[in-house]
């Protein structure tokens, strides 16, 4: 049973010092990865200017949960030093310090929301916690007294109490109302004057799926530091399951990490390079089956709207990144909001922040970040606005097995089809191009491959890599591309530079595959030829350097 020391007399609440028992709950799963570090980062931050946090990630990404073990670890209700024991965070200098000392208050602002119908929201949650307040400490203020603000300003005069506040789905008013800019107002002043500049406010941690909203010139919260999927900085490798979490989960489950990399891999920070979608990773280990968990969480309509807004250049980039690409991304205009959109840039943003496109900040760059997430562009684009895209896809079959086969005549063909199909979508102007187009119309191929592009050699890099799985005992496939050359020219380039040795711990066959596209042959616009040769080398079954 869960037991959890109460201490002085203070009982444990819903709104005020909500006490231990969800994180109890955390580590009692049959799977826990211990994420127990982050206290340590978030207690550097306390009573400081830097106190202010907004964590936002795509939901199902852990971030209710992270609330509730910081819940457990400050709320100054219980004793949970029992419930810590044995996890990174026991071994930190500051576990002692800031161990169950602070009066916490948690806001779900998705419950608020959905339980003032009716009334103010503000008003209701006002209310509703200042109620609780007043069983602890009724006596430092007036009965009358309506505003949160207000109430706590007078606890703390009377007794130099801080609080810790910690705000789950903070941007559900602005995902969930949308056109009630009216209320979105009101709320982010409720929030300025509830935890700006208050001496009450020993630490601030909100957590949504979309970064803090800005309106006019500036935002209404501009004292937050924001740690989102475009730059999650000390927060990264909180933001997922890192690599060496899912390892040690596959070795304890019996799961193919190969395939649960290319099933949930794919979040690239600035140093966590690997980041995997947590719901997904977990559910997969507990099923022991490779499938689509977070997608199936949400209608793929939520995708498709997006995809399907009228902005130059945005379907282009779509398939762009269907095919394996990448596209420039400027995330700095985004209003984070859901409504206002100037630019394709805008919605790729949402979509990054929503979780349906990876980004890398180094580089600026989108794209779509594992199988799961592909197959959900595949879904959003079944249901209408995208009969050209889906009719290649559904060739990618015929094409691969023309591949396989040698038949280079046979992939020629297939690939002119293609083209006349998505011509209007996805212009031709230069190898990279036609590399996203090459992705495209192998789209098939990623049930049993991993798809590289460009893929670094030592000398130089080769367009486009797909590196078999474990256990399919499929070939790899080398494939370089020319435009207005020969497909001769290809495969020199394949062989002079020695493409094949990056393929490091592959052993077996590979298939080398020059393609040519010539613009001004009308009647054939593409040529194709496929060489095999063999491979000597480590066993496959070993790890790969390519994944890194």
């Amino acid at each position: 049973m869960h037991s959890t020391e109460r201490k002085r007399g203070k009982a444990m609440g819903i709104y005020l010092n909500p006490g231990n028992k969800g994180f109890w709950e955390s580590i009692r799963s049959e799977i826990y990865v211990d994420k127990t570090g982050l206290i340590a980062c978030v207690n550097k931050l306390i009573n400081t200017e830097q106190k202010y946090i907004c964590v936002s990630r795509p939901r199902r990404f852990g971030k209710s949960m992270a609330l509730k073990m910081l819940a457990a670890y400050y709320s100054c209700g219980c004793d949970s030093a029992d419930l810590f024991r044995g996890f990174k965070i026991e071994e930190e200098e500051s576990f002692r310090e800031h161990l169950n000392q602070y009066e916490v208050i948690f806001l779900n602002m998705q419950q608020f929301l959905i339980r003032s119908k009716g009334q103010g929201v503000i008003e209701y949650l006002e209310r509703t916690v200042i109620a609780e307040i007043r069983k602890e400490y009724g006596e430092l203020f007036s009965e009358r007294e309506l505003r949160l603000a207000a109430v706590l300003e007078q606890i703390y005069a009377e007794t130099d109490k801080q609080f810790i506040f910690l705000i789950d789905e903070w941007d559900c008013v602005m995902r969930e109302r949308q056109e009630q800019e009216a209320l979105q107002r009101e709320y982010l002043d409720f929030l300025r004057d509830l935890l700006k500049d208050q001496p009450y406010v020993a630490l601030a941690y909100m957590t949504g799926i979309l970064p803090v909203k800005k309106y006019g010139q500036h935002s209404a919260l501009n004292m937050f530091s924001e740690y989102s999927m475009t730059d999650q900085s000390v927060f990264e490798e909180y933001t997922g399951f890192t690599e060496d979490e899912v390892e040690a989960l596959c070795m304890r489950f019996g799961m193919d990490f190969t395939r649960m990399r290319s099933w949930y891999d794919g979040y690239v920070l600035s140093e966590c390079r690997h980041i995997y979608n947590p719901k997904s990773a977990v559910e997969a280990m507990r099923r022991h089956k490779f499938s689509n968990y977070w997608t199936s969480t949400e209608t793929y309509e939520a995708l498709k709207i997006y995809m399907d807004m009228d902005f130059d250049g945005l379907r282009a980039d779509v398939v762009r990144m269907l095919g394996g690409g990448c596209v420039r991304v400027n995330t700095r205009s985004f209003q984070n909001d859901m409504r206002n959109f100037k630019s394709k840039d805008d919605v790729l943003t949402l979509l990054i922040h929503l979780g349906y496109l990876g980004y890398d900040f180094e580089k600026e760059e989108a794209f779509i970040p594992n199988r799961e997430i592909v197959e959900e562009f595949e879904n959003a684009m079944s249901v209408g606005g995208w009969p050209e895209v889906m009719r290649v896809l559904k060739e990618s079959e015929e094409l691969l097995a023309a591949t396989l086969s040698g038949d280079g005549e046979r992939v020629a063909r297939g690939l002119d089809r293609a083209h006349t199909e998505v011509a209007s979508i996805l212009t031709y102007n230069d190898e990279n191009s036609l590399g996203s187009a090459i992705g495209l119309v192998y789209y098939s191929a990623r049930k049993d491959y991993r798809l590289i592009r460009e893929l670094p050699t030592g000398k130089g890099f080769a367009d486009v890599v797909f590196l078999p799985l474990p256990s399919t005992g499929k070939p790899a496939l080398v494939v370089e591309l020319k435009y207005n050359k020969t497909v001769d020219t290809a495969l020199r380039q394949i062989r002079n530079r020695h493409y094949t040795r990056a393929l490091e711990g592959y052993a077996g066959e590979i298939l080398l595959v020059g393609i040519n596209y010539d613009r001004e042959n009308r009647e054939k616009l593409h040529s194709c030829v496929i060489e095999r040769v063999e491979k000597a080398g480590e066993s496959q079954a070993e790890e790969i350097s390519l994944w890194n």
